[in-house]
């Protein structure tokens, strides 16, 4: 297990693995023997791997629902419904910003230059980045276009739903995270036992 240990350590630490975020990593885990040999490691931790209806993203879930993981699953829940509004109007206005016929998808690529050249050609838009990037879970405080972008670009690279692959180039590429998003708000709108209880379904322990 010793070739899989950077890959186990990112997993353990709540990281997304996906073709965009670690391509040569997204590639091991296609591989049902590597994919064992993980959950064999991961058994005595009551973990196991897990990856969304599409499988474009791995990531770790519980293995069995005791007293710690249900109270760890709860409040990872509660945390991720909170960003759900924010993260879902950020998406929607990348769509009507751009002109898209549907939401970002794993591999587009963003720009902040650009998204911010038709906010500003936009009122509607404006005031609604700005108010999106004054939410908590962006967490801006400045007044300026530039600067309120940059910020919610930050928090979205900083959280896993973009990758910037060069420093000193603003070009973002959304992550597969995003298909987990979306099945994960597909879940809780389909689901009325929140947050987790004894009757939860397999889902809640696949999702998260």
């Amino acid at each position: 297990m010793i070739e899989h240990g950077p890959l186990l350590e990112r997993l353990l630490a709540g990281e997304f693995i996906c073709a965009v975020s670690d391509e040569s990593a997204f590639r091991k885990l296609q591989d049902e023997e590597v994919r064992e040999q993980i959950d064999i490691y991961l058994r005595p931790l009551n973990r196991r791997l897990a990856t969304n209806e599409d499988r474009s993203v791995h990531f770790l879930a519980w293995r069995q629902l005791n007293e710690d993981a249900r109270e760890q699953l709860s409040r990872q829940l509660g945390e991720t419904v909170n960003s759900l509004l924010p993260l879902l109007e950020w998406l929607q206005l990348v769509q009507e910003a751009l002109g898209q016929d549907s939401l970002a998808a794993p591999g587009d690529v963003l720009k902040p230059a650009e998204f911010s050249a038709k906010c500003e050609d936009n009122q509607s838009l404006r005031e609604r980045l700005e108010r999106l990037a004054t939410d908590p879970f962006f967490g801006s405080q400045s007044e300026q276009l530039d600067a309120q972008m940059k910020q919610v670009f930050k928090r979205l690279k900083e959280h896993g739903y973009l990758l910037q692959p060069h420093a000193d180039r603003q070009v973002f590429l959304v992550t597969a995270k995003i298909d987990y998003l979306v099945e994960l708000v597909r879940f809780i709108r389909d689901e009325e036992n929140l947050p987790v209880d004894d009757e939860a379904p397999a889902r809640q322990e696949t999702l998260l």
